[in-house]
């Protein structure tokens, strides 16, 4: 599931995350372990509202790598 980061429609980071998931339709969120409470709690709770599949990655670096980028990343959202 982490290879679809790297191909298809998604979104990267807390803010574009939040946003999306007030707007768009979406497959998954990815969140990494590693990432500060503060900036992924909500994030978090609105998936279990929503009913959102939440995939928890071991790393931002990782996550970061699987979406392309050359930074890590705390969330990411893959768009359906």
């Amino acid at each position: 599931m982490l290879s679809k980061l790297n191909t298809s429609n998604k979104v990267v980071g807390a803010k574009q995350v939040k946003r999306a998931l007030n707007s768009y339709d979406i497959e998954a969120v990815f969140i990494a372990k590693d990432a500060e409470n503060k900036v992924t709690d909500e994030i978090k709770q609105t998936c279990i509202i929503k009913h959102i599949q939440v995939i928890l990655v071991d790393d931002m670096k990782k996550l970061g790598d699987a979406c392309g980028i050359d930074v890590s990343a705390a969330t990411a959202a893959l768009l359906k």
